[in-house]
């Protein structure tokens, strides 16, 4: 059940590939959004089916795939994966939907983008450590050549940058996977049984602080960030809502997933250190983002700011920021991709995304008034205003963060305050005012261009006022990466001392 969510993209994408090269972009569009429907409403079903009141693995899928080295398939779905695919099918789906239908290269493009969901599907669903590098590592390919190819001007500086990023942190999270195996002397790389191995604490710091340096990356997380803003310019619009809703999660994830759940020891030793650094990448984020002038760039460093706040609520490892975490995964991944959209669309329709040209777009006549409406709401969300899914996520992560890290937690506070300021700025100069001479003349929005962006805001709203939508597949799973399969003893995150007397027991 799980395989097809990984092999149908990738057997639809081969199929695209082969072909006739002398079709009309439009008809390898209907193809992909096809093909991408299916898939989304395979999650779907998964989901109807999927038990939040068990902890264990659901849908698992196994056999042996190179025993030798102990690499096997294996396969299952819990409910810290399983927001995520979701995220992933329908933001995909979302994303071809969005591609013009006179791009060029579309068989190859479309292709590119079915190979990019299966790989992120792979991913999440992965719990052999190898199986997941293969595919952490295997979306590499389709994002490189989706920006190096249909990018901006820059885009082969953008895309070779992002290449040696995520090549440096595919090197580090294999390095640390490799370790874990080597120093326990264990013969598969399989996580549950991995999970409940012995190592020193000395290694646990090691191992893991090459694990973090890598997924800081992917993330990305303040000083580790500069390919992301690159890549956002230079790429299009739906490769961006791609890159900042789906693939950031692949970094945050991996802290959950590995970090928590494999060095819980050294992981509650660094988690202070851990949460000061949230809070710095929340503050460098926003404060930078105010300083922007191109649209695309505000929304690229306002992800770096929300990013961080993941990495604040994984650092206090309660059950309830455990929780938030994912929950602000799945809100930034919407609340970006809305952004991105809109952004898009306006760069589209206008030739600039400049906000020292941009003024009046708000204009009911001559302007663009609903994407005027939907980036609000849009800022609204990211800002944390109540009734949208931004303030439930930024919430509960702030609530289950304090307790621990009362002054880390205030400075991202402050960091969700400068949100509205550097938004607000953006959309004063943008869709306020005079309409600008140079854009007075704009094609009009078609409704197949405002869907994505509608379906989105709905379920920004949705999900701000039914929170439970998400939070009943998590919450149980979540939990469980603080207990010690091996004493079936919680961990709490108290207080140090009480941490080091586990740590003895343990």
């Amino acid at each position: 059940m799980l395989s097809a969510l990984i092999w149908i993209p990738i057997l639809g994408a081969i199929a695209i590939a082969l072909l006739p090269p002398d079709w009309e972009a439009y008809r390898y569009r209907k193809i992909a959004i096809t093909i991408a429907s299916v898939v989304l409403l395979w999650t779907l079903v998964l989901g109807y089916n999927f038990n939040p009141d068990q902890v264990s693995m659901q849908f698992v899928e196994r056999f042996e795939w190179l025993p030798s080295l102990g690499i096997s398939y294996h396969l299952g779905l819990d409910g810290l994966s399983l927001p995520l695919i979701v995220l992933n099918s329908f933001l995909t789906l979302v994303a071809i939907y969005s591609t013009d239908e006179k791009i060029g290269r579309s068989r190859f493009y479309f292709a590119l983008m079915l190979f990019l969901s299966g790989g992120v599907a792979g991913a999440f669903l992965a719990q052999n450590l190898l199986l997941f590098f293969l595919f952490y590592e295997f979306e590499v390919i389709p994002l490189y050549f989706l920006i190096a190819i249909w990018g901006g001007s820059r885009r082969g500086y953008a895309a070779m940058k992002f290449l040696i990023y995520t090549a440096l942190s595919g090197f580090l999270v294999l390095a640390s996977f490799l370790g874990i195996v080597w120093f326990t002397q264990g013969t598969t790389f399989d996580y549950e049984p991995l999970r409940s191995s012995a190592l020193p604490l000395d290694l646990q710091f090691w191992l893991l602080g090459m694990l973090l340096v890598g997924l800081f990356i992917k993330i990305p997380i303040f000083p580790f960030h500069t390919w992301l803003p690159d890549a956002h310019v230079e790429a299009s619009t739906p490769v961006s809502v791609l890159l900042a809703g789906v693939l950031l999660k692949l970094g945050t994830y991996g802290l959950l997933r590995f970090g928590v759940g494999l060095f819980r020891e050294a992981w509650i030793v660094l988690a202070p250190g851990l949460a000061w650094l949230a809070a710095v990448s929340a503050l460098y984020g926003a404060l930078t983002a105010i300083a922007q002038q191109d649209m695309k760039k505000v929304v690229a460093y306002s992800s770096i700011a929300h990013m961080a706040y993941i990495l604040l609520a994984t650092a206090a490892t309660t059950p309830l920021s455990l929780m938030a975490a994912v929950y602000q995964m799945i809100g930034h991944g919407l609340i970006s991709a809305l952004l991105f959209l809109l952004v898009g669309v306006v760069y589209q329709k206008t030739g600039t995304r400049d906000v020292r040209v941009l003024h009046g777009l708000l204009n009911p006549e001559r302007g663009l008034p609903l994407v005027g409406s939907l980036t609000i709401l849009g800022v609204m969300a990211s800002a944390g205003i109540p009734g949208m899914i931004g303030f439930i996520a930024e919430f509960l992560v702030f609530r289950g963060s304090f307790p621990l890290f009362p002054i880390a937690t205030l400075l991202c506070m402050i960091g969700t305050g400068l949100t509205a300021v550097y938004f607000l700025l953006m959309v004063n100069n943008v869709f306020f005012g005079r309409l600008s001479i140079p854009v007075s003349q704009m094609p009009q929005v078609q409704w197949s261009e405002r869907l994505p962006a509608i379906a989105l805001a709905v379920l920004i709203v949705v999900l701000g006022l039914q929170p439970s939508w998400i939070s009943r597949w998590s919450e149980l799973n979540t939990a469980t990466l603080i207990v010690d399969p091996a004493l079936r003893v919680e961990i709490p995150a108290t207080d140090l001392a009480q941490q080091n007397k586990i740590r003895q027991l343990d």
